[in-house]
């Protein structure tokens, strides 16, 4: 059976659409009727080459995406699900995809997720036990059959045919914010995402940055474009950062306040805003576009589509009207003053400052870690001799206490300090990102704690920047923690080979496992 939307985004003479359904919470509610009234609407007009469902989006509860998935395949129609990490565990997830696997819904669109905000009598508590390149790798391991224990040896799995892909954020002010979003798409990349869908913007230049740093890094999979049918409340909203990761400069909200006072409230503007970005998208050399908004009717799609493929040949001239920087707004390449777009020329980024205070406190750890914890040099084979004869693994009371008052640690076992330039990911990020920073920052500050909290992945950032090693942020994929070392020593994990850092540096595992001896569980 063929894929409608796989074959659009991967062949390029086809410029793919997709349409953005969010039927929110509830199980015969209007949300829900309206969602599928669309859908059957748009596997009439055959315009659409997949319709996408949102995953409990703004952290709140909503119908299973799969579920519509299921409805929506039957009306003739590919759907393209969100997967998001917020909500499942890993062994959820692996449930989650059997079960979609058997219903035939391939295309996934895996993202970290929106931080739960509400619930049944309170908030809910977010469980983030993957992210988004650990639930990639995930998929893959599904597509080519996964391996699990058995009885009588491995069992290796029928494969799957996801198609799986995931989100980038262009859309940042600062440096930090925005190399981390790059160097996490590296990783996305490496890791089985085979398309790339945008965040929501309206700064032209942006969206050809992305492109531009996709291009220079041989990320050869197609990217989708985010376009948002942008209403006043929406775009307050967007404004204020109630929505993390979609940004409303100040300079547009005015523009679109001034619209609303139109005969028609704005709802022409709108319309030629989304297919002006179409055009824009496809001259690029985008992929296609993922339209999204509330109340959004099929006719207005196929109005976005006719008019955008209409405009499409002049496509340079409208780039002037996409000209909504960020404050300070940080950009990756030398601006083209001819197009108005970027260069393929780096920026020098030694000469911007960093973005968080480095203190001394990294430049201890750094010396602590080449003297301790570097394999094979100064104290790291007395210590791993030390180690090996270690056999209570929960005894480690000098050492919880020392790194909860340096680090803040959370007693997780599989410590990745030495990935992180010395800060816990556990501990300071509330979605427990090893491989990097989420799409909610803004302005250098936490999604969940805004004007609180430097994101942690910016702090990183700074302080690999202050080495010249910012680099090595896009060089390894973290596995996800093990949490079969919860409570015990990081240190006796490490030494003896327990943990994720014994295959990315090589240290060998000692062959008993203290921490299941004796019931010490």
């Amino acid at each position: 059976m063929g894929n409608r939307f796989k074959d659009s985004v991967l062949d390029t003479s086809t410029f793919s659409v997709t349409w953005e359904l969010v039927p929110g919470r509830g199980a015969r509610e209007k949300p829900q009727a309206s969602a599928m009234a669309s859908a059957e609407q748009a596997a009439k007009g055959g315009k659409i080459h997949a319709l996408t469902v949102t995953d409990n989006p703004g952290g709140t509860p909503a119908i299973l995406a799969d579920y519509l998935g299921e409805e929506i395949l039957k009306l003739g129609i590919e759907p393209l699900v969100h997967f998001t990490c917020k909500d499942k565990n890993r062994n959820q997830m692996e449930s989650q995809l059997y079960a979609m696997d058997r219903a035939g819904l391939r295309n996934l669109l895996v993202m970290t997720g929106d931080y739960t905000v509400s619930g049944f009598r309170g908030q809910p508590k977010p469980v983030f036990d993957l992210d988004p390149i650990q639930a990639l790798e995930l998929v893959g391991n599904m597509n080519e059959g996964l391996q699990v224990p058995g009885p009588k040896g491995p069992i290796v799995h029928q494969r799957s045919d996801f198609f799986p892909g995931c989100a980038i954020s262009p859309f940042k002010a600062t440096e930090a914010e925005q190399m981390a979003q790059y160097y996490k798409l590296r990783k996305k990349v490496a890791a089985g995402a085979r398309f790339v869908v945008t965040q929501v913007g309206y700064d032209a230049r942006k969206f050809h940055e992305v492109l531009t740093f996709m291009q220079l890094n041989h990320l050869d999979v197609p990217l989708i474009g985010n376009i948002y049918f942008l209403p006043y409340g929406a775009a307050k909203v967007m404004n204020r950062n109630d929505l993390p990761g979609c940004v409303v400069t100040d300079e547009l909200l005015e523009q679109i306040e001034k619209e609303r006072s139109a005969e028609d409230k704005g709802l022409g503007a709108r319309l030629d805003r989304a297919a002006k970005m179409y055009a824009i998208l496809k001259g690029m050399g985008y992929a296609g576009v993922h339209i999204g908004g509330q109340n959004v009717k099929y006719e207005q799609i196929e109005y976005v589509i006719g008019k955008g493929e209409e405009l499409s040949p002049a496509w340079p001239d409208l780039v002037r009207e996409f000209d909504f920087p960020m404050t300070k707004g940080f950009y990756l390449f030398e601006k083209d003053p001819a197009t108005g777009l970027n260069s393929s020329v780096p920026v020098d980024k030694r000469k911007l400052p960093t973005a968080a205070y480095t203190g001394p406190g990294y430049h201890a750890s750094r010396l602590m870690h080449r003297l301790v914890f570097t394999p094979g040099k100064a104290l790291f084979p007395l210590m791993r001799g030390i180690y090996s004869l270690k056999r209570k693994p929960r005894r480690h009371a000098l050492e919880h206490i020392g790194k909860v008052i340096l680090y803040d640690c959370k007693d997780c076992g599989d410590c990745a300090l030495l990935d992180m330039a010395y800060l816990c990911p556990m501990s300071q990020c509330p979605k427990n990102q090893r491989n990097g920073a989420c799409g909610g920052s803004r302005d250098g500050w936490c999604e969940v704690y805004p004007n609180e909290k430097k994101c942690v992945w910016v702090r990183v950032y700074a302080r690999l920047k202050s080495s010249g090693e910012e680099d090595n942020l896009g060089a390894v994929r973290l596995p996800p923690a093990d949490w079969d070392l919860y409570q015990t020593s990081s240190w006796y994990n490490f030494y003896t080979g327990q943990d994720h850092s014994a295959g990315l540096l090589g240290i060998p595992k000692i062959e008993k496992n203290p921490i299941r001896e004796g019931g010490e569980r």
